[in-house]
């Protein structure tokens, strides 16, 4: 039998960013609050062979050389209501970087289709009662945040729903990744 691992690609929100959005996410009572650190997706969970590892790292490489270091300015709240019950902040600048980016990550030995069209966001509020994503929605309605994205991340999931960073990649030709802690 075939080992497989469920990865996921994203860019790792920064401090103090995230803490401020992970406790949003914990405050409207969201299950995912405390299972990965706020993030904009790249390629959402994916079930891969586990040996197939390596080569996924290499195509990641790969990617990430492929779009210049970026700045991303998250600004005010988004919803995919009634579609799917989700809040998120928005990307408001960066957009086309993650599209292109998205491009890049999802191919090769990653290539699949979505389930939805790739819009890039920060999910605050998911699996949560109405009222919940209400409050989300309100309460970061006036967010912003401004930073640098040098590097996206590989997560692993873990057997009790947790995501660990297995590596980052940094962005533009010739760049080293920075270390992961």
């Amino acid at each position: 039998m075939t080992s497989r691992v469920t990865v996921g690609v994203a860019i790792a929100i920064p401090q103090p960013h995230a803490a401020v959005l992970s406790r949003w996410r914990r405050q409207v009572g969201d299950p995912a609050a405390d299972l990965m650190r706020p993030h904009v997706t790249l390629l959402p969970p994916t079930a891969v062979v586990l040996d197939s590892l390596s080569l996924i790292e290499r195509h990641l490489a790969t990617a990430a050389k492929t779009i210049e270091p970026f700045d991303m300015h998250l600004a005010g709240t988004g919803t995919f209501r009634p579609v799917s019950p989700v809040v998120f902040v928005q990307v408001a600048r960066g957009v086309s970087n993650c599209e292109l980016l998205e491009a890049a990550v999802r191919g090769g030995p990653l290539v699949r289709e979505l389930e939805f069209p790739y819009h890039p966001h920060v999910t605050v509020a998911q699996l949560v009662p109405d009222d919940a994503l209400d409050l989300a929605y309100d309460g970061l309605s006036g967010y912003v945040a401004r930073f640098h994205v040098t590097s996206f991340v590989l997560f692993k999931r873990n057997k009790d729903g947790s995501w660990d960073e297995h590596d980052e990649f940094a962005l533009g030709a010739g760049a080293q990744a920075p270390a992961i802690g």
